[in-house]
Protein backbone atom coordinates (compact mmCIF):
# COMPACT_ATOMS: atom_id res chain seq x y z
CA UNK A 1 0.00 0.00 0.00
CA UNK A 2 2.75 2.58 0.79
CA UNK A 3 4.07 2.00 -3.05
CA UNK A 4 0.28 2.99 -4.21
CA UNK A 5 0.62 6.36 -2.40
CA UNK A 6 3.82 6.75 -3.30
CA UNK A 7 3.39 6.71 -7.09
CA UNK A 8 -0.17 8.28 -6.14
CA UNK A 9 2.20 10.80 -4.91
CA UNK A 10 4.51 11.62 -7.77
CA UNK A 11 1.17 11.41 -10.17
CA UNK A 12 -0.53 13.74 -9.05
CA UNK A 13 2.01 17.12 -9.37
CA UNK A 14 2.70 15.90 -12.76
CA UNK A 15 -0.85 15.88 -13.61
CA UNK A 16 -1.23 19.58 -11.32
CA UNK A 17 1.71 20.74 -13.18
CA UNK A 18 -0.25 19.32 -16.80
CA UNK A 19 -3.33 21.56 -15.79
CA UNK A 20 -1.42 24.21 -14.99
CA UNK A 21 0.39 24.10 -18.31
CA UNK A 22 -2.98 23.86 -20.06
CA UNK A 23 -4.78 26.59 -17.88
CA UNK A 24 -1.78 29.29 -18.85
CA UNK A 25 -2.10 27.76 -22.48
CA UNK A 26 -5.99 28.36 -22.61
CA UNK A 27 -5.84 32.09 -21.15
CA UNK A 28 -2.96 32.94 -23.41
CA UNK A 29 -5.25 32.02 -26.32
CA UNK A 30 -8.40 34.11 -24.91
CA UNK A 31 -5.94 36.80 -24.58
CA UNK A 32 -4.90 36.55 -28.36
CA UNK A 33 -8.58 36.28 -29.19
CA UNK A 34 -9.43 39.31 -26.79
CA UNK A 35 -6.32 41.78 -28.83
CA UNK A 36 -7.50 40.52 -32.25
CA UNK A 37 -11.29 41.66 -30.97
CA UNK A 38 -10.09 44.76 -30.00
CA UNK A 39 -8.08 45.55 -32.44
CA UNK A 40 -10.83 44.42 -35.44
CA UNK A 41 -12.94 46.95 -32.74
CA UNK A 42 -10.37 49.72 -33.36
CA UNK A 43 -10.08 49.30 -36.88
CA UNK A 44 -13.64 49.42 -37.69
CA UNK A 45 -13.96 52.85 -35.53
CA UNK A 46 -10.92 53.85 -37.21
CA UNK A 47 -12.64 53.79 -40.62
CA UNK A 48 -15.89 55.25 -39.36
CA UNK A 49 -13.82 58.55 -38.25
CA UNK A 50 -12.32 58.79 -41.51
CA UNK A 51 -15.43 58.24 -43.27
CA UNK A 52 -16.49 61.10 -40.67
CA UNK A 53 -13.83 62.90 -41.67
CA UNK A 54 -14.30 63.23 -45.50
CA UNK A 55 -18.41 63.46 -44.89
CA UNK A 56 -17.55 66.82 -43.04
CA UNK A 57 -15.10 67.98 -45.00
CA UNK A 58 -16.78 68.12 -48.04
CA UNK A 59 -20.03 69.62 -46.48
CA UNK A 60 -17.79 72.34 -45.10
CA UNK A 61 -16.35 72.86 -48.89
CA UNK A 62 -20.36 72.66 -50.03
CA UNK A 63 -20.57 75.58 -46.89
CA UNK A 64 -17.65 77.74 -48.05
CA UNK A 65 -19.21 78.19 -51.31
CA UNK A 66 -22.78 78.97 -50.82
CA UNK A 67 -21.39 81.53 -48.07
CA UNK A 68 -18.66 82.81 -51.00
CA UNK A 69 -21.80 83.13 -53.42
CA UNK A 70 -23.71 84.94 -50.38
CA UNK A 71 -21.40 87.44 -49.75
CA UNK A 72 -20.89 88.20 -53.28
CA UNK A 73 -24.17 88.79 -53.48
CA UNK A 74 -24.04 91.09 -50.58
CA UNK A 75 -21.21 92.99 -52.40
CA UNK A 76 -22.56 93.28 -55.70
CA UNK A 77 -26.13 94.30 -53.99
CA UNK A 78 -24.17 97.08 -51.86
CA UNK A 79 -22.26 98.10 -55.22
CA UNK A 80 -25.54 98.15 -57.16
CA UNK A 81 -26.63 100.69 -53.88
CA UNK A 82 -24.08 102.88 -54.60
CA UNK A 83 -24.64 103.17 -57.84
CA UNK A 84 -28.06 103.71 -57.61
CA UNK A 85 -27.47 106.62 -55.15
CA UNK A 86 -25.20 108.27 -57.51
CA UNK A 87 -21.51 106.88 -57.21
CA UNK A 88 -19.86 105.80 -60.67
CA UNK A 89 -19.76 102.65 -60.89
CA UNK A 90 -16.20 101.62 -60.91
CA UNK A 91 -15.77 103.79 -57.62
CA UNK A 92 -18.11 101.51 -55.85
CA UNK A 93 -16.38 98.51 -56.96
CA UNK A 94 -12.86 99.92 -56.07
CA UNK A 95 -14.89 100.81 -52.59
CA UNK A 96 -16.36 97.24 -51.99
CA UNK A 97 -12.80 95.38 -53.16
CA UNK A 98 -10.80 98.13 -50.89
CA UNK A 99 -13.17 96.63 -48.25
CA UNK A 100 -12.74 93.02 -48.86
CA UNK A 101 -9.40 93.53 -48.74
CA UNK A 102 -9.12 95.40 -44.97
CA UNK A 103 -11.60 92.54 -43.84
CA UNK A 104 -9.06 89.83 -45.00
CA UNK A 105 -6.65 91.96 -43.72
CA UNK A 106 -7.73 92.34 -40.35
CA UNK A 107 -9.05 88.27 -40.37
CA UNK A 108 -5.18 87.45 -41.81
CA UNK A 109 -3.83 89.24 -38.39
CA UNK A 110 -6.20 87.66 -36.42
CA UNK A 111 -5.40 84.48 -37.30
CA UNK A 112 -1.50 85.00 -36.96
CA UNK A 113 -2.09 86.23 -33.07
CA UNK A 114 -4.04 83.23 -32.83
CA UNK A 115 -1.70 80.97 -34.58
CA UNK A 116 0.96 81.38 -31.46
CA UNK A 117 -1.51 79.28 -29.10
CA UNK A 118 -1.17 76.34 -31.44
CA UNK A 119 2.16 75.64 -30.00
CA UNK A 120 1.03 74.93 -26.70
CA UNK A 121 3.24 77.72 -25.04
CA UNK A 122 1.98 76.99 -21.22
CA UNK A 123 2.43 73.22 -21.48
CA UNK A 124 5.80 73.70 -23.08
CA UNK A 125 6.92 76.29 -20.63
CA UNK A 126 5.85 73.92 -17.62
CA UNK A 127 7.44 70.79 -19.03
CA UNK A 128 10.67 72.79 -19.56
CA UNK A 129 13.48 71.85 -16.76
CA UNK A 130 14.17 74.80 -14.30
CA UNK A 131 18.07 75.56 -14.74
CA UNK A 132 19.83 74.51 -11.85
CA UNK A 133 21.00 76.80 -8.72
CA UNK A 134 24.79 77.36 -8.59
CA UNK A 135 25.70 75.59 -11.74
CA UNK A 136 27.83 78.14 -13.42
CA UNK A 137 27.28 78.43 -17.22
Amino acid sequence: MKTNAANDATIKPSVTHDNVLQEAQLLWHELRGLLYEHLVLAALETRRAGESLVTMLIAAIMVAVMLIGAWLGLVAAAVLMLVEQGMVASSAILLAVAANLLIALLLCRLIRHRSHYLQFPALLGSLQPAPLKGKSS
